[in-house]
């Protein structure tokens, strides 16, 4: 699975992005389908993941602030981030995980998300 993200940018904190990932082929068999972001000297950290069966986890620092969803029919995850914040500066990473035999997952490019003060 190829995965490419879009919707980084500049913005003034308390402002929001959407960021889209498109998946090069169906999602329907993925399992598990998340964001994660990692912000200069720190390490990757997961944002939010949805799983096939819709259920969702946020890490705390974004619950009530952002939304994970998906849309099977046009093989995209989607990250409504509203009311951001100069920390949630990073570059974001969509993520597929399938399980089968083993687990596998698959990284998208990164997008850059710039909040400012």
């Amino acid at each position: 699975v190829q995965l490419q993200a879009s919707g980084g940018g500049l913005v003034q904190a308390g402002g929001s992005l959407r960021l889209s990932c498109a998946a090069s082929r169906g999602i329907f068999s993925i399992n598990v389908m998340g964001w994660f972001r990692q912000a200069p000297g720190k390490q990757r950290e997961l944002v939010a993941s949805l799983t096939r069966d819709g259920m969702s986890n946020y890490a705390d620092s974004v619950k009530g602030r952002f939304t994970i969803s998906r849309d099977t029919a046009k093989n995209t995850v989607g990250l409504e981030m509203n009311n951001l914040k100069p920390e949630d500066t990073a570059v974001y990473y969509c993520n597929a995980r399938t399980v089968l035999s083993r687990i596998v997952d698959y990284w998208g490019q990164g997008t850059l998300v710039t909040v400012s003060s």
